[in-house]
């Protein structure tokens, strides 16, 4: 059983705006930090945004402050990621991403969605 289910991803000009979905199962969306994450071709995972469920700040990392806006539907155990203004160094493998209590840190995240391609061209 998948946990964590991305969707929304695609191809998109710079400048272009896609909404990222995940759908959480409950074990994993109640009173947890959920986050996003992205890994481009040769680089590293690096975290994008995470909030912690149960009414929790969000919190973005600095390349994607202002452009990106993490959200979450507690009835629906939906995580979304809206990102506006895309530039072509946003292309990257997106990933939701699940931990035990509130969010703190980018590490130890737990559980892990299989990722949606994000392709941004100039």
């Amino acid at each position: 059983q998948d946990l964590l289910v991305e969707s929304g991803g695609g191809s998109v000009q710079a400048g272009g705006s896609l909404r990222l979905s995940c759908a959480a199962s409950e074990y994993v969306y109640d009173r947890n930090c959920l986050g996003w994450f992205r890994q481009a071709p040769g680089k590293e995972r690096e975290g994008v945004a995470y909030i912690y469920t149960n009414r929790g700040t969000p919190y973005y990392a600095s390349s994607v402050k202002g452009r990106f806006t993490i959200s979450q539907d507690n009835a629906k155990n939906m995580l979304y990621l809206e990102m506006e203004n895309l530039e072509p160094e946003d292309t990257a493998v997106y990933f939701c991403a699940a931990k035990y209590g509130r969010c703190r840190t980018w590490g130890d995240f737990t559980y892990w969605g299989q990722g949606t391609q994000v392709t941004v061209s100039s």
